[in-house]
């Protein structure tokens, strides 16, 4: 047995407990009503900073890599189905920041 079945395991036990004792919600004379209404609105996230940074982070990498000669090498053997140093080198960059992007999308999303 795993320590996350176990955990699990534990973590139903707990909430049906809480659910047999519950027995609605605590009368606190509207406190509770008062307090949300009184907390401001929720600021709506704006998005024109993340995709002004992705923007100028191609941008960025397409100014400093367009004179390469690597990639330029790369790109040709690539298309031609050449495995060359230049070739896997290009892929391997292309894979890593991949799976980089998608791990930090995965640990944003978590924090969420």
């Amino acid at each position: 047995m795993s320590h996350e079945t176990n955990h699990e395991e534990n973590d139903d036990s707990i909430e049906a407990m809480l659910r047999r004792q519950f027995e609605g919600p605590i009368a606190d004379q509207g406190f509770s009503e008062h307090v949300m209404q009184r907390l401001p609105p929720r600021r709506r996230r704006v998005a024109w900073p993340v995709w002004s940074g992705v923007l100028a982070g191609v941008a960025a990498c397409v100014v400093s890599l367009l004179f390469s000669p690597l990639l330029h090498a790369g790109w040709r053997d690539v298309m031609h189905g050449d495995w060359s140093t230049s070739a896997i080198t290009l892929l391997s960059v292309m894979a890593g920041l991949s799976v980089l992007a998608c791990g930090w999308t995965f640990a944003e999303a978590e924090n969420r």
